[in-house]
């Protein structure tokens, strides 16, 4: 399996033979109330796991299929609801950027920029985010190839940042439906950089709901095993108490109940992946 290079997020360090990182949280910002709460009971479940953990969410969903879906509270009182759920809890930051004037001040309080996948050809966009210093997340489209994000990289990485992370998220498979390559990952890690599997979002049924995107979040059990089996180094899961209630992707997020016992089984095939030939026997 090829060789990726480390990468710092903050406490966090994920690619280089470090363990499975698990990226998860609310698809979007509810309120600060829900994300610390959430974020705090996935921390604990993470910590209990042995799994070292990112929290993830959304200030602005700009992408929802209808004008009249929730996008979550906006720049300023999202990154204030940010800063509380890193000071609180002590957990790195990620978060995604839609446009480049958003990448500093997004900068002060994540830890992570990540690039939305329908945006990440946006040359000002990603080297806005790598200007900053940060950690830069780039989800794969998906419309691309997975050996086509070589062209992402080296846009971040003309501006001397090379702390990037590659982020798989299903590839468009006719209508209203997204399949997973098992392939890409390796693909994408040959590339040099730690790759990560955004398992729900590769759930979704774009737009196949009334004006909202529906999902399949029956098949997180599935799909996370057999992306961690084919080597990648974290998975990327939203994560909600009462999915059927959620704000935004409430058809494929992972329930907070199956958190466990899921992370529980992705350390365990983890652990057979990293050990030697000899010990597989």
């Amino acid at each position: 399996m090829t060789a990726v290079n480390p990468v710092p997020i903050g406490s966090v360090t994920i690619g280089g033979g470090h363990p499975l990182v698990l990226i998860g949280g609310p698809c979007v910002i509810e309120s600060e109330t829900h994300a610390v709460d959430l974020g705090g009971a996935i921390a604990e479940i993470a910590r209990r796991c042995g799994v070292p953990y990112v929290f993830k969410a959304s200030f602005d969903k700009a992408n929802r299929t209808s004008v009249t879906s929730f996008r979550g509270p906006g720049l300023d009182a999202g990154l204030r609801t940010l800063a509380a759920v890193k000071a609180r809890l002590g957990v790195p930051i990620l978060t995604d950027i839609h446009e480049p004037h958003q990448a500093e001040p997004v900068a002060a309080v994540a830890d992570v920029l990540q690039i939305p996948a329908f945006l990440c050809r946006q040359t000002d966009l990603l080297l806005a985010a790598a200007r900053t210093g940060r950690v830069v997340n780039v989800k794969k489209g998906q419309f691309l190839a997975p050996g086509d994000l070589r062209h992402a990289v080296a846009k971040i990485a003309s501006t001397g940042n090379e702390q990037i992370i590659l982020t798989e998220r299903g590839a468009t498979f006719g209508y209203h439906n997204l399949v997973v390559d098992m392939r890409a990952f390796p693909i994408m890690r040959a590339l040099g950089y730690p790759v990560v599997f955004d398992v729900t979002h590769s759930l979704q049924l774009p737009g196949a709901g009334d004006g909202v995107t529906a999902g399949q979040a029956e098949f997180i059990d599935t799909l996370a095993p057999a992306g961690v089996a084919a080597g990648v180094d974290g998975v990327f899961l939203e994560i909600h108490e009462n999915p059927a209630a959620a704000k935004s992707d409430a058809q494929n997020a992972l329930a907070l109940n199956r958190l466990e016992p899921l992370l529980q089984m992705l350390v365990r095939i983890d652990g057979a992946r990293r050990a030697p030939a000899g010990a597989r026997a």
